[in-house]
């Protein structure tokens, strides 16, 4: 094998997991040793970098990096990640005199967001300080798309959405509420030289079975949801059928039993190992006593002199291979079971009727615009799609980073640049050596378990709907979890040419993820490290020849814990301990031309 390239970016960012699983690439590492320090504004801005709203996705977000959590390779519970980056939001200082703001003199190019959602907003958050003029059409009375009307605020608490989207707008961004754009063909011909789409996925899917129309107990979630968001509906009754089993589900579910429903039941059509939700939505929802009934299949809305009274069911069983794929399920049988409404979760549609489709922007089969992944363009020049808009409905994290990937565009774009010509990642590397056996971190390895988040008790969270369940983390319950972080960041890195063989840091390594061996094919390595490398999609750690035998000094990355022990034990230092610093670029750091390019989006010059 070639010796492994610790100056590609690439390779040491996949080793820190959490930063390489989020969307957005958020220095997990760093942010969560500043909370430990109590430097809590120092770690918001770190966070805000990247993810633009530390305090609604501390609270919100589907947590990618957990999964890829370290951590979860040595005990079953990764660092509660998400809810630090809340921890930073909660305890920081004011931090608006650090925030980047509008130039006096600006670029004299004009920016259409439509939308109001995330997406648009770190668009705009991107692109007011470069000095563009930006507009920001939103067809609801308020600001947030669908954060603010279909996350409850028991979950989301709208102070934190208007402080930190007020963060955004206070750069200089022209907001138009209760703006609805009916005509992209006329939203073209007012000049704009780009335009995003971020209009997030706003139809949610019906259900068509026998009895759908003959009731209005029957809703579509997500309008369900924004109908309380609104105060448009302050009841429901008191026997609910959530059909669905995702994130709005859960929130359907939780939604319901605030406004006075006694007997709330989620309906899944598949075993619980197939559900969508969250693990954490659905143990929250549990804690609350919602019942959740698997292999039932909805069949016919039952009524009863024209008010609905229940629904029938098809009872499912299926068979899972040894691959975890699941068959079409058998009917085994059916029942009823009695209802006053039921809402409607089981997903969401993009909905574009005010895209005439003449336009010139190309949609696939499933009514989706076809838009590049890596620049978010359509297939008009000057027109970007993201968020949930662009490829469906994900996470809010994911639409952060189209934003991102589409204000580089953007900026190219009206510059006459190519917008496939984009910076790289880039890497410093930075010893953490203070002396002999001293770093400048923590790295003794905490064996405490994952800490619960405190929640506000049961009985009490029902009495109204703004009551946010969570309570967040003190400094001090923080920083007992912060210590349970393994800086996979601080990255163990090898000089050959000092490596006399000795065999101490082999010896001393808790995990066994080193071996000195004979060179060969990457297969035949694998095999014969002192505990085989069964895991391909992490890359092997592959030294140059050494100098006293030529053999290679090799690091199994999917084991190693970063504890450093190699590095105190080494005598002559071959090991060090060096901070991985992950370069991510941003419209900001793009090289424009000074003379931007004079076409406006749409005209295809």
């Amino acid at each position: 094998m070639k010796p492994t390239d610790t100056k590609n970016p690439d390779y040491f960012h996949k080793v820190v997991d959490c930063q390489w699983g989020c969307p957005a690439h958020t220095d997990v590492p760093e942010y969560i040793r500043m909370i430990a320090q109590g430097q809590f504004s120092d770690a918001y801005m770190e966070n805000r970098k990247s993810n633009v709203f530390p305090g609604i996705l501390g609270r919100v977000c589907d947590r990618p990096c957990e999964p890829a959590c370290r951590r979860g390779r040595v005990e079953e519970k990764p660092v509660a990640i998400c809810r630090l980056k809340r921890v930073a939001a909660d305890h920081r200082d004011d931090i608006t005199d650090r925030l980047p703001k509008a130039p006096e003199t600006r670029n004299g190019k004009k920016v259409a967001l439509v939308g109001a959602g995330c997406a648009s907003l770190t668009v705009a958050n991107d692109l007011c300080p470069l000095g563009y003029d930006v507009t920001i059409f939103e067809a609801l009375a308020t600001t947030g798309g669908l954060m603010r009307t279909n996350i409850p605020q028991f979950r989301l608490p709208p102070k934190v959405l208007d402080e930190e989207i007020g963060y955004i707008l206070d750069m200089g961004a022209d907001l138009k509420l209760n703006h609805r754009i009916d005509s992209f063909k006329a939203l073209l011909q007012e000049g704009y030289d780009a335009i995003f789409v971020g209009t997030g996925a706003p139809r949610g899917k019906n259900l068509e079975i026998p009895g759908r129309y003959d009731s209005d107990r029957i809703h579509i979630g997500i309008e369900w949801l924004e109908s309380v968001a609104f105060e448009h509906i302050e009841s429901i009754g008191e026997r609910v059928l959530i059909i669905g089993v995702g994130n709005t589900a859960m929130d359907c579910c939780r939604t319901s039993l605030r406004l006075g429903a006694e007997d709330v039941k989620v309906m899944a059509r598949k075993p619980r190992g197939f559900f969508k939700a969250s693990d954490w939505e659905l143990e929250d929802a549990e804690e609350e006593n919602v019942e959740i009934l698997v292999n039932h299949s909805p069949k016919e809305f039952v009524l009863k002199d024209g008010k609905l009274v229940g629904m029938k069911f098809e009872l499912m069983e299926y068979n899972i291979d040894d691959d975890g794929r699941i068959d079409r399920g058998t009917v085994t049988g059916e029942t009823i079971i009695p209802c006053d409404d039921v809402i409607l979760a089981i997903g969401q549609d993009n909905a574009f009727p005010w895209i005439e489709r003449d336009a010139g922007i190309e949609f696939d089969d499933w009514e989706c615009p076809v838009v590049d992944e890596k620049t978010m363009m359509s297939t008009l020049d000057g027109v970007f799609f993201g968020g949930d808009s662009a490829f469906g409905p994900k996470n809010i994290i994911w639409a952060v980073e189209h934003g991102h990937q589409a204000a580089i565009s953007i900026h190219r774009y009206c510059h006459g640049e190519d917008i496939t010509d984009r910076l790289p990642t880039g890497l410093n590397l930075l010893t953490q050596k203070m002396g002999m056996h001293e770093w400048s971190y923590s790295n003794d390895f905490n064996p405490a378990t994952r800490r619960l988040m405190p929640h506000v008790e049961l009985k009490k969270r029902f009495r109204k709907l703004d009551i946010e369940v969570e309570l967040g983390f003190t400094p001090e319950q923080a920083i007992e979890e912060v210590e349970r972080c393994l800086n996979c960041d601080i990255q163990t890195v090898f000089t050959e040419k000092l490596c006399i063989e000795c065999d101490a840091c082999l010896d001393i390594c808790p995990v066994h993820c080193l071996t000195i061996t004979e060179n060969g094919d990457e297969d035949e390595i694998r095999s014969r490290l002192r505990v085989p490398a069964s895991n391909p999609e992490q890359a092997l750690y592959v030294s140059a020849d050494l100098p006293q035998t030529a053999r290679v000094m090799v690091k199994d990355e999917d084991l190693c814990v970063h504890c450093g022990l190699c590095a105190e034990r080494c005598p002559t230092g071959a090991w060090d301990m060096q901070k991985s610093l992950i370069l991510v670029p941003y419209a900001e750091d793009e090289p424009v031309s000074a003379e931007p390019r004079v076409a406006a989006a749409g005209s295809g010059t």
